[in-house]
């Protein structure tokens, strides 16, 4: 018979004492036994010895693996993503990690940090998942691994630009005069933006529907002032801005035109009168021409 310190997992079969099948010794759990085996003869007679067994530690596989975080926000060079801790029997087993999968190229390992190499930069609005396998071996060379996903989060993106449509102008004498349509370069589609003036001549703008204005009892004349400095600053929902500057010119009615020429010789059909020259204040003004009045208007007509 047997007794002691975990002799339940004990048995003699034909004379040798052996764990019960199903039963396997773990050191981790119990590193020695104190196992008493009693004989006893025909007549009763007995007699006990206790024999200590010590277990023999051997390298147990890893047999998991956790990341403490498996998020980061985009937009941050080399961010680390988590540690890694393995789930080892063998409590005061050492690991190495490597890593392998789709995306394993935008990873390292730091300190048992899983993290972005540093010259990786998450976007969202790119990228907004990686899958990653680590591998974790320990100092016996037994190893597991596990897949993971790390996730992106999207966080607010600062705006790029400020556009402004049209030519960057007002017509004198047109009280209220719209500039253009005002639009914001902004990696966060959807996101909103609010439209604030400043800068030397701001007094005489508003943006009305996203349109950059003069207001309604401002009218423009050259005469008086040329043109207008202005800063449009867009601000996101999240608060991050961008602004840019830009100088309205006032687009003066021209002042005179002129004919180079004004007389033809008899006979000819087809003859260039002469050139037309129009005087502007504005000096880098385009011109086209058309033909509006006169008794013989019908006889001319202007080539580009």
């Amino acid at each position: 018979t047997l007794s002691g310190t975990g002799s339940e997992n004990f048995e003699v079969v034909n004379d040798q004492l052996k764990l019960k099948d199903g039963f396997s010794a773990n050191y981790e759990v119990l590193n020695s036994y104190s196992i008493t085996i009693t004989a006893t003869d025909d007549a009763g007679h007995e007699k006990a010895t206790t024999y200590p067994f010590q277990v023999t530690d051997v390298n147990e596989s890893p047999t998991d693996m956790s990341l403490s975080s498996t998020a980061t926000d985009e937009n941050s060079a080399g961010a680390v993503i988590g540690d890694l801790t393995t789930t080892d029997e063998d409590i005061d087993d050492s690991h190495t990690y490597t890593l392998s999968g789709a995306d394993a190229d935008s990873f390292e390992i730091v300190n048992g940090q899983l993290k972005l190499k540093g010259s990786v930069t998450a976007n969202y609005e790119v990228k907004s998942s990686y899958s990653v396998t680590v591998t974790t071996t320990d100092s016996g060379g037994l190893s597991t691994s596990k897949d993971f996903t790390v996730t992106i989060n999207d966080i607010n993106d600062k705006p790029t630009a400020v556009n402004l449509s049209g030519s960057l102008y007002v017509n004198e004498n047109a009280a209220g005069g719209v500039v253009g349509n005002l639009t914001t370069t902004d990696e966060d589609a959807g996101d909103e933006h609010e439209y604030t003036l400043s800068g030397a001549d701001a007094v005489y703008f508003e943006v009305v529907n996203n349109q950059l204005k003069l207001k309604d009892d401002i009218n423009p004349v050259y005469a008086n002032q040329s043109s207008y400095n202005v800063t449009v600053t867009s601000t996101d929902s999240g608060g991050e801005a961008i602004t840019e500057s830009y100088t309205v010119e006032v687009n003066a009615t021209p002042t005179d035109i002129s004919l180079s020429s004004n007389s033809v010789n008899e006979s000819s059909y087809g003859l260039s009168v002469g050139t037309i020259i129009a005087t502007d204040p504005n000096s880098d003004d385009e011109f086209t021409y058309s033909i509006t009045g006169g008794a013989d208007q019908d006889y001319f007509e202007i080539d580009s």
